[in-house]
């Protein structure tokens, strides 16, 4: 990466509700990218190549904004991993809650993106367990999108 986009990065990290347009949205989508990820406890680099790909295919090419989702993707699951304050049910929580207070972020949830994230686990169980985690957020999403309508 760029070394003026890391800085600006870790400038941004500071200040990102200021500066970062839509960063609600951002933020949620990164949520649920961490959601898979972090389940997987041997995720590797490729995780957050998928969530950069999958970014620039959702921002039009804009590489900055891919890259903070990629980041802030990075940093979500890093919290879980080090137990710093999140961990996958209270992950689980802030979803329910943002989808409870802005409906329309279901529409954000995209399994078709999420399953190539699953490719990469080699774990049966790990694998069950993401499968859940992409029916729950399937399930979620269809009972918020007909309740908004």
């Amino acid at each position: 990466m760029r070394l003026g986009f890391r800085l600006k990065h870790h400038f941004f990290s500071a200040f990102r509700e200021l500066f970062v347009h839509h960063h609600g949205s951002l933020e949620f989508r990164a949520k649920i990218f961490a959601l898979v990820i972090a389940a997987n406890d041997k995720a590797k680099v490729e995780n957050y190549i998928i969530v950069k790909d999958i970014g620039m295919h959702i921002y039009d090419g804009d590489v900055d904004r891919s890259n903070l989702l990629m980041l802030s993707t990075k940093e979500m699951v890093q919290k879980v991993r080090d137990k710093n304050g999140l961990d996958l049910d209270t992950l689980v929580l802030h979803i329910i809650k943002e989808l409870k207070i802005v409906p329309r972020y279901a529409k954000k949830i995209d399994i078709k993106s999420l399953t190539p994230l699953l490719a990469l686990t080699h774990d049966e169980d790990t694998l069950a367990y993401q499968k859940n985690i992409l029916e729950f957020l399937q399930a979620l999403k269809d009972e918020i999108l007909k309740d908004f309508k």
